[in-house]
């Protein structure tokens, strides 16, 4: 396998787990439960940084992500 095929795999992977954590975060933080949102965002959050540290994600976009899902949870309190 080329090794550029191998990254795509590798990315696309990641990728998939990001969009699933956001996606479980944003219904606790639609469905009100707070503490449950807090440990998730922990989560996505280091989930994230790792993706970015890796260079699945630029770090621009890691870092607006995080600030923005930060946000959905402090207006939700």
């Amino acid at each position: 396998m080329r090794n550029s095929a191998r990254k795509h795999l590798h990315n696309r992977s990641i990728k998939s787990r990001l969009h699933t954590l956001e996606k479980g975060y944003l219904a606790l933080v639609g469905s009100d439960k707070k503490d449950e949102a807090a440990k998730a965002l922990q989560q996505i959050t280091s989930a994230f940084d790792k993706a970015a540290k890796v260079g699945a994600v630029h770090r621009a976009t890691a870092d607006r992500k995080k600030s923005r899902l930060a946000l959905r949870l402090a207006r939700a309190k």
